[in-house]
């Protein structure tokens, strides 16, 4: 398979950004968070995964920033596109496009909610789904996401949040402040320069449409997602794996790792909302463990 960057153009005519990592019989396909985020902490995965012989694939979803960005102010347009449907499949789309079978799906925040969403829908293709720092429902993460902000900041930085949250007025300078204190508490912990950028990446259209302002509040489409009930139909080896310091609640990676039937949770210490760079060594390890199980049949044992 061609290595490094190839244009995929969709059946709707727009152009995706994908890029293919390192040599192997066993392929993985990288969903990227957000919504509206990029592929950029994948970057490394091939080469981490080349003692296993692992092909990585990854790609920015429509609206990305190395995408195509369908102009979501024409209202017929974020009709058709702004919807967990159309990302579903892309999913698929992509899969077929890039000619992958039996492979592993792993998914990063909401790229884990589009992983579980395809295990159940389309798990006849996977060898196995890892799901990193993703629940099945978001009211658990918003109680739990309100709990980390009362332990993080004083009770009048709270209540200076709550306030602005009520007026809606989310470029407030210092509501800003106390949401870069959280995001370096359990976001993005290390704060690593290799994925800065001079002007900002995030598809905020997208982003906006479904998640609302910040990690912190839910105001968008996401909010009523809810799949807890769905999840025992994921069939294939799932592996859950969580930042032990990050904004998804451990207790519901959890319940979920009783409720698929073929689950493993893992944890990585020191580890945020984006573990894989907080602390590669640990994820990389158990990431490592999953496939070789997988691989030799000795998953379940």
């Amino acid at each position: 398979m061609k290595q490094g960057t190839t244009i995929l153009t969709l059946d709707n005519g727009y152009h995706l950004w994908t890029n293919t990592q390192g040599e192997g019989d066993i392929h993985l396909l990288c969903l990227h968070g957000g919504p509206g985020g990029t592929h950029e902490y994948w970057e490394n995965f091939g080469e981490e995964l080349a003692d296993l012989g692992v092909q990585v694939h990854m790609y920015d979803q429509l609206g990305s920033f190395y995408s195509d960005q369908p102009d979501y102010s024409d209202p017929e347009i974020a009709k058709k596109y702004l919807t967990t449907d159309y990302f579903l499949g892309e999913v698929e789309e992509v899969r077929k496009k890039l000619g992958l079978d039996h492979f592993y799906l792993i998914g990063q925040s909401w790229g884990g909610a589009l992983t579980q969403l395809y295990a159940l829908k389309y798990g006849q293709h996977l060898k196995g789904a890892i799901i990193s720092s993703m629940v099945d429902n978001i009211n658990e993460y918003v109680e739990h996401i309100n709990l980390v902000r009362e332990e993080a900041l004083p009770p009048s930085a709270v209540k200076y949040m709550k306030k602005i949250e009520k007026a809606g007025d989310w470029d407030d300078p210092q509501y800003q402040k106390y949401v870069d204190v959280l995001n370096r508490g359990y976001v993005d912990r290390k704060q690593p320069p290799a994925i800065s950028h001079l002007i900002s990446t995030m598809a905020t259209p997208v982003y906006n449409a479904f998640q609302g302002d910040n990690e912190f509040v839910v105001t968008g489409k996401l909010k009523d997602w809810d799949i807890s009930d769905q999840i025992h139909n994921i069939k294939v080896p799932t592996l859950l794996t969580f930042g032990e310091h990050e904004t998804m609640p451990l207790k519901a990676a959890q319940r979920m790792a009783e409720v698929i039937p073929h689950a493993r949770l893992v944890t990585t210490p020191n580890g945020g909302h984006h573990h894989m760079i907080d602390n590669a060594p640990v994820y990389f390890k158990h990431l490592k463990q999953f496939i070789s199980d997988v691989e030799n049949g000795t998953f379940n044992d």
